[in-house]
């Protein structure tokens, strides 16, 4: 009996690494030749305006993102429109999505791959060039919008993984 519950067992232990981390990214998002500046945790909110579509029905617009970045629980800084981050230290840059990917569920957000755009200040964030969103948790809304210029916020966490050409 034991034997037939470690295999899966087993295959799940290697799927999932050690942690639940490690395994490869997808390859729309993957940044080979780059090693890691600092990863940090997001908590916010993605923001949406009710506009109406291409066929002229309402639905939901993204808007921007709303959330503070966090290393070890500490706060150190923001994300914001742009997509801007930016941390305590002064340092900040700005990004262009260049890939996507599914999050885990259909209530999660993309994983993004973003290339800096622009930077500014001094600090953590000087040398970055790439910028990866993984580990989504929700962040997208769904349902029904009746009125033209209303904002609604779908609360999301992410992890912002940003990168330096090596």
């Amino acid at each position: 009996m034991f034997t037939k519950l470690a295999a899966p067992t087993m295959l799940l232990a290697a799927l999932i690494g050690p942690a639940g981390a490690a395994e490869p990214l997808p390859e729309a998002i993957a940044a080979p030749g780059e090693s890691v500046v600092v990863s940090l945790h997001a908590e916010g909110a993605q923001v949406y305006e009710c506009k109406a579509g291409t066929d002229g029905k309402l639905a939901w617009a993204f808007r921007e993102p709303i959330a503070t970045l966090l290393s070890e629980g500490k706060t150190v800084g923001r994300h914001y429109a742009g997509p801007n981050w930016e941390l305590a230290d002064g340092s900040a840059v700005v990004g262009k999505a260049i890939g996507n990917a599914p999050g885990a569920t259909p209530a999660d957000i993309a994983w993004l791959k973003l290339e800096v755009a622009s930077r500014r200040g001094s600090g953590t964030l000087t040398p970055v060039t790439t910028v990866q969103r993984i580990n989504t948790h929700g962040g997208k809304l769904d349902g029904a919008c009746d009125k033209a210029g209303e904002f609604r916020s779908a609360p999301y966490s992410a992890d912002y993984v940003f990168l330096k050409k090596d």
